[in-house]
């Protein structure tokens, strides 16, 4: 019988209503209860630890037995044995080695495997050459710690070492460093999770380590006690109540979900981008002018009728510019309003459609300009050429008067002369007043179109902020809902937690009092 069990006292009085039994019946009477004592704590430690129970379940009575350690020679192999050694019975590990002999090798065998890449074929060989020889194989992942995608490596390692070995593989998830960590903060729950407890438990049942059966129980026992104690220090000390209680102080501290937070933002934002954006029309308009200017001053009286076509054609890759613009505004403002966890879906792309690109075509630079009507100035202008054209042409040929003979030919030389260049400065004049009709006409009608693109653009924005803003009411309205809901979960959690801290005391009370 184990030191942990109650030993039967001879010395035992007969109960009311056995005055009649031996001694002897007294001896018999107390084994049961001794026997019921000892079911009591293993109920109790299988409850409170799993681990501890399996360890007993599989210390045996063998001698000491040791097993091959298959790993590389590093740090983190060198923390896997030196936490495994704290744990008792212990189990000898040898040396790691990568790729032992199978003729000289341990029955029993741990291979560790890195948890963040699987297995390579030399491992794959290694494995398959141990189990050829009827090596006993544990797989460790370690470092689960270290790498979140561990599970996916472990179905791998599985993958391929099923059909090596001729079934699924025993593997198990370690983490040294989180049993440092446990041992630090005597947090039981994080050395079960580390999975050093399941490692050792599993060598154990693996080699018959024996050890001393009570030292193993006592350890087990005084495990178990400290757990029960670490839960009714958490009991009495209403951690779990103060984390509940702030936790419903935040939720009713935002009742709303925090919409009106983000609809501040989304407003501030909006107002941010229609300032930028029409900056941003009204410099690109003014470019469009100066160049539209630029062109005008160079083109001859026959290219002059082409000008509306070629300032329409340049509003239309404006507005495709400030529609790429505006989509890549509201792209960065949809983001940004989803990194907050209010928007969701795609947001507007520079090649999707966005609000106010659908809305219609290109604005048009308007009608074409009106013939430029003839008035005194052109009437003036003629006369005024044909004085000058007859003045310069006399002053040319004043020195044909000077011979009698050349005399009479002067005269049709000068009104030759005189026509032509009264012709002219007509049309010098002309081409300039029709350039400067076209020049105020094209000022007129950029004023316009600078007016619809604004218009444009003020549309996009409040189509966008209309979408947006439907989007913000709808997550916050669900997400105050779910703090309403929280707020009533928690309210219910801390008055059960009310009714029931007693009697869960008293469980650990009971519990702790079979472990006595």
């Amino acid at each position: 019988m184990r030191a942990s069990e109650p030993s039967p006292d001879p010395a035992v009085r007969p109960e009311h209503g056995a005055r009649d039994r031996s001694p002897d019946d007294s001896y018999d009477s107390a084994a049961p209860r001794a026997t019921t004592d000892v079911h009591g704590q293993a109920a109790v430690i299988a409850r409170w630890n799993p681990q501890g129970a399996a360890l007993l379940r599989a210390t045996g009575g063998g001698g000491p037995a040791a097993a091959q350690l298959i790993a590389a020679d590093d740090p983190n192999t060198l923390l896997l044995r030196t936490e495994l050694a704290r744990l008792e019975p212990r189990v000898e590990l040898g040396d790691p080695v990568a790729d032992p002999d199978p003729e000289t090798a341990a029955p029993v065998a741990v291979l560790v495997l890195d948890a963040g890449t699987p297995l390579g074929a030399g491992t794959l060989a290694v494995a398959e050459r141990l189990h050829t020889t009827g090596v006993r194989l544990l797989f460790a992942l370690n470092g689960t710690h270290a790498h979140p995608e561990w599970r996916v490596v472990a179905d791998r390692d599985r993958d391929l070492l099923t059909p090596v070995l001729g079934g699924p593989p025993e593997l198990l998830p370690v983490s040294p460093r989180l049993a440092v960590a446990a041992r630090a903060g005597a947090d039981a729950a994080l050395l079960d999770r580390s999975g050093l407890v399941a490692l050792h438990t599993w060598l154990v049942t693996a080699t018959g380590a024996a050890g001393s059966g009570d030292v193993v129980r006592a350890q087990v026992v005084a495990d178990t006690r400290q757990r029960i104690l670490d839960q009714m220090a958490v009991l009495t000390a209403g951690a779990q109540e103060a984390r509940l209680r702030a936790e419903r102080a935040a939720l009713t501290a935002t009742r709303d979900g925090g919409r009106a937070q983000v609809m501040a933002t989304l407003r501030n934002r909006l107002q941010l981008a229609r300032v930028d954006l029409l900056h941003e029309v009204g410099a690109r308009m003014r470019t469009v002018h100066a160049t539209a200017r630029t062109d005008l001053d160079r083109l001859g009286r026959d290219a002059l009728p082409g000008t509306p076509a070629r300032v329409q054609h340049a509003v239309d890759g404006l507005t495709v510019e400030l529609d790429m613009v505006v989509a890549r505004r509201l792209t960065e403002l949809h983001r940004q309003l989803t990194a907050t966890g209010f928007t969701s879906g795609p947001a507007a792309g520079p090649g999707a459609p966005v609000p106010g690109r659908g809305s219609g075509p290109p604005p048009p630079v308007g009608p074409d300009p009106e013939p430029r009507h003839r008035g005194v100035e052109d009437h003036l202008v003629v006369a005024l050429g044909a004085s000058a054209g007859f003045g310069l042409g006399r002053l040319v040929v004043a020195p044909l008067t000077l011979l009698p003979a050349l005399d009479y030919a002067s005269v049709p030389a000068t009104l030759l002369l005189g026509g032509g260049v009264a012709f002219w400065v007509v049309r010098a004049r002309g081409l300039l007043a029709d350039r400067a009709h076209l020049r105020q006409w094209i000022a007129d009608a950029l004023v316009n179109v600078r007016a619809q693109l604004e218009q444009r653009v003020a549309t996009a924005l409040v189509e966008a902020e209309s979408a947006l803003t439907e989007q913000v009411v709808r997550a916050g309205t669900a997400r105050a809902v779910e703090a309403e809901r929280r707020a009533a979960e928690i309210a219910a959690h801390l008055r059960r937690l009310a009714v029931e801290q007693p009697a869960r005391l008293a469980a650990c009370e009971r519990d702790l009092a079979v472990l006595m």
